[in-house]
């Protein structure tokens, strides 16, 4: 039993995020294939807002189509997260927090690309859903806002929940020993790299082979689909022909390429252009205002040996610096890494959730072999590797810390207790708010729904419904 009381507590601490979750169930079926309803039925109503049986169906729908596992009672918890959701949202209202009509276009526009990424064009999109990108944002546009406003207001309940250290010490000591994670070896590793540039001759060279491209597909000796297959160095596209769903909006695009992109008419291709990744042709194949298809093919200019050793030379300078103690590490990223990530997030290497400490498995197998050969506080020398797209690369590392696999204890994870602890403090706060505001509002849920899930009763105001 006591073994079941860490997770208890982590499952609790996760509530927190729920007004979020929902609505995103909830905007995802909008994209479903339209099914055949024998009719529709409300299962809960909060004030004038109505939830419908279909909504939850469609949700879990969507989870397992989407290859999620659902648990035996997926329709409880998604109606329990669609009342909480409701109440926050209508308080929102009340309260006047700020949610703009852009924000909520932005925050459309943005699932709909990913599903667009997902399934590859807009035109699969529409037939999966058997709706028009406009009818499938329309239908969702609510929804959205609803999402927006609950999770405005749940920010404001919780964003000034604070934790003190012998909060997060009494919050350890009620996990039983039997029950503490079991951490794997992380790592922090930061690192400078450097892409050095392929001489002009071979740029000239790639060039011309991309002029060459042009010509061969505007003579039809070849289709733009058929070469790009052949030749192209882009292993995102390269088996789609050299197909992109784009959007003008979209940020994590090289800009070069999305200005040309967009400057081109239907059919068109592009002359070589240049962009950080290398050399490209572009064809607009379909346009729809900010929303386009295009084809590129990419060309890599080649980096030799002699370019790679400058870069070696330039780095070994550097890391002379860091050693000498004249340049700290952060400093030396920020003035000569072409990392751009570096730039803005410094230097180390980060995993999903942004966090520093990584795992073994979660580096590439060159890094990996440098750390067998490193101890905490050492800085590698100068080695060549290869990045995205097989860009080669030079780069210095630098073993920040490693921890032993080890047992959860205050000593190595106070952030991480420190963390659970905020998130069930912060759960505990929301609850408390529920708890005051509920009784205030009109909740309804449906006889046969509070029969299959007891736990709504506390929600319900209007009892005559069980």
């Amino acid at each position: 039993m006591k073994g079941k009381v860490f997770l208890k507590l982590m499952q609790y601490a996760k509530r927190v995020l729920v007004a979020g979750l929902v609505f995103l169930l909830f905007t995802a079926p909008v994209l479903a294939q339209p099914q055949k309803v024998v009719a529709d039925k409300i299962a809960g109503i909060v004030g004038d807002r109505v939830i419908l049986l279909s909504d939850i169906k469609n949700s879990i729908s969507d989870i397992v189509r989407q290859g999620g596992s659902v648990p035996p009672n997926a329709e409880c918890l998604i109606m329990e997260q669609a009342l909480v959701s409701k109440v926050l949202m209508i308080q929102a209202e009340k309260d006047s927090l700020p949610v703009t009509d852009e924000e909520v276009e932005a925050e459309l526009d943005q699932k709909i690309r990913y599903y667009i990424n997902q399934l590859g064009t807009q035109q699969a999109l529409e037939e999966m859903a058997g709706k028009t990108i406009y009818q499938i944002k329309d239908d969702a546009r609510e929804s959205v806002k609803e999402q927006k406003l609950s999770g405005a207001m749940q920010r404001k309940i919780v964003d000034n929940v604070r934790m003190t250290p012998l909060e997060v010490k009494s919050f350890f000591d009620r996990i039983p020993t039997d029950s503490l994670p079991f951490y794997e070896s992380e790592l922090e590793i930061c690192q400078i790299v450097s892409f050095p540039k392929a001489s002009r001759d071979l740029e000239q060279y790639i060039y011309g082979e991309m002029t060459n491209y042009k010509k061969q597909i505007e003579s039809k000796v070849t289709t733009f689909d058929k070469l790009a297959k052949q030749v192209s160095e882009d292993p995102g596209s390269k088996d789609r022909g050299g197909q992109y769903q784009i959007n003008r909006n979209e940020k994590t695009w090289d800009p070069i390429f999305m200005s040309t992109a967009f400057r081109l008419k239907e059919g068109e291709i592009s002359a070589p252009v240049k962009s950080k990744f290398g050399y490209h042709i572009i064809q607009m194949v379909q346009r729809n205002g900010d929303d386009a298809i295009v084809r590129h093919i990419l060309r890599i200019p080649p980096v030799t040996e002699d370019e790679i050793n400058q870069a070696k030379a330039k780095l070994d300078t550097v890391r002379s610096k860091i050693i000498a103690g004249t340049m700290g590490f952060n400093e030396a990223a920020s003035k000569h890494s072409d990392d751009e990530a570096a730039k803005f997030a410094g230097p180390c290497i980060t995993d999903r959730d942004g966090s520093t400490y990584v795992t073994i498995d979660q580096l590439d197998k060159e890094m990996v072999g440098m750390l067998t050969k490193m101890k905490v506080g050492d800085i590698s020398q100068p080695t060549p590797f290869e990045g995205e797209q097989g860009k080669k690369g030079v780069r210095i590392v630098y073993l920040k810390s490693r921890s032993e696999p080890h047992r959860m204890n205050m000593q190595d994870d106070y952030s991480k207790i420190s963390q659970f602890a905020l998130e069930e403090k912060k759960s505990k706060t929301l609850d408390k708010w529920l708890s005051t505001k509920i009784p205030t509002y009109y909740i309804m849920v449906d006889e046969s729904m509070g029969e299959e899930c007891p736990q709504l009763l506390k929600y319900a105001t209007d009892k005559k419904t069980f």
